[in-house]
């Protein structure tokens, strides 16, 4: 069972980003439009005027953050924030949601309706100054991460509960269509957030099931940790050697909701994550 590592409620935690210079963990509360960063001890938090989702580490106290508009770099010593380039800015119905750094130092963010409008949200990768759609119609995007190797990345349409991975190229696009890795529909579950770990083991949040799942290279499930919130949404291993899984949670929606939800999480996952990837802007 996962331990409480914040037990500050977000209306729905998401992004957590362990920052490996830093030696930080950082997370979203999407639609309380906060930023939030502890070390375990001492937690801080920035507001925004709108909704922000996800980030990838720049540098220390440097972050690339993905909001309902645009991409932007945020400096966490004066709160500036710098805007890049915009991201579905013209489409008042949608907003970021997941999004993880590539390990060619690109940003993949997917975008959703505000009320879950089927089809409305796309992924897309924003790498040497451009961003390219790489997949549309799809009504909640989640489970953006990268195979070890390069060879893969996964991603998920949480509405389908089925877990998809896309080969990638020399430069870390797309190199031809998805295929399936994962099909949990029989079992009811919703695919979240996710992240591989060092051995290629994927581990994905399973919103509305209390956990998180960890899945071989294969698609095989291989262990389930429970988490005491109910919706689970997003993994992130961090720590001084990789091995703590860290969880966040939600608790829009529950009416009433438990104590613990919306909090987020920690747990020794007995493997090691990958470091997190830089963005090269």
């Amino acid at each position: 069972m996962a331990n409480i590592f914040s037990s500050t409620i977000c209306t729905l935690g998401e992004g957590p980003l362990w920052h490996p210079e830093e030696q930080v963990l950082y997370w979203f509360d999407i639609l309380g439009k906060r930023l939030y960063r502890s070390d375990g001890t001492a937690e801080q938090s920035w507001d925004f005027d709108e909704h922000v989702s996800a980030a990838g580490w720049v540098d220390s106290g440097v972050l690339l953050i993905a909001s309902e508009t645009s991409l932007s770099v945020f400096e966490t010593e004066t709160g500036d924030s710098t805007y890049i380039h915009p991201l579905e800015s013209d489409n008042a119905i949608t907003r970021s949601n997941d999004g993880r750094a590539d390990p060619w130092g690109g940003f993949w963010i997917g975008t959703m309706g505000k009320n879950a409008e089927p089809g409305a949200g796309a992924i897309y990768r924003y790498y040497d100054g451009t961003l390219t759609k790489l997949f549309d119609k799809i009504t909640i995007s989640n489970a953006i991460c990268f195979a070890p190797d390069r060879s893969h990345a996964f991603y998920t349409d949480t509405r389908k509960r089925k877990i998809l991975k896309v080969k990638l190229d020399n430069e870390g696009y797309p190199d031809g269509k998805p295929t399936l890795f994962a099909d949990l529909t029989d079992e009811g579950l919703n695919p979240d957030g996710a992240v591989v770990a060092a051995d290629g083991n994927l581990w994905v949040a399973q919103w509305g099931a209390s956990r998180v799942a960890c899945y071989g290279p294969d698609g095989a499930l291989i262990r389930v940790i429970a988490v005491p919130a109910l919706q689970t949404s997003c993994p992130a291993f961090g720590g001084p050697d990789l091995s703590t899984l860290y969880i966040t949670s939600a608790a829009d929606g529950l009416n009433p909701a438990s104590d613990n939800d919306g909090m987020t999480f920690a747990v020794p996952s007995g493997t090691r994550g990958q470091k997190e990837h830089q963005v090269i802007l």
